[in-house]
């Protein structure tokens, strides 16, 4: 017995990788949060510096803003294009349209892509695109990054023991 595809269980997992990214003033304090949570039992493979003399973003990982939003803006407009011709073919079957067809699906299809390039490269800009510029800022103001990626417990771990040694800090 064949199952057609949309019955049959996925074969998808969900994400079991989160990242945590904490911002340092210093390359002192960064460099000893690093030691601490080596010391702690994380392994140096979820760990990463970022800044001056160590990672840059793309090294790790992290694009560029722009990318992030021409992508997220180009792949919106490609499906928004073909929603346009859709429901301009199902407009051309279903009522009268006193326009020929040949200028009405075109039209339909650019005016729909536009819209769909500027929205998704709204939401990107205010979504992903944010956090990177957000990042991108810390490191040109000489800060640095600590990323710790793993799994859910990796990352509360990695919190909990920042949070604890943070909260015995004199400063």
């Amino acid at each position: 017995m064949i199952i057609p595809r949309r019955f049959r269980k996925s074969t998808y997992r969900k994400r079991s990788r989160c990242l945590s990214i904490v911002v340092f003033p210093d390359q002192e304090s960064v460099f000893q949060a690093y030691r601490l949570l080596y010391n702690h039992g994380i392994s140096l493979e979820h760990l990463a510096i970022v800044g001056q003399g160590f990672n840059s973003l793309e090294r790790v990982g992290l694009k560029n803003p722009l990318v992030i939003i021409g992508r997220k803006a180009c792949a919106s407009a490609i499906a928004t294009c073909a929603l346009g011709v859709a429901l301009a073919i199902a407009a051309k079957l279903h009522w009268p349209v006193p326009v020929d067809w040949a200028v009405l699906i075109p039209a339909i299809a650019g005016l729909s892509s536009l819209l769909g390039a500027l929205l998704g490269g709204l939401f990107s800009f205010l979504g992903e695109g944010t956090a990177a510029n957000v990042y991108r800022h810390h490191l040109r103001h000489g800060r640095y990054l600590l990323m710790v990626e793993g799994s859910a417990e990796l990352i509360r771990l990695s919190q909990e023991v920042l949070d604890y040694y943070a909260a015995l800090s004199p400063y």
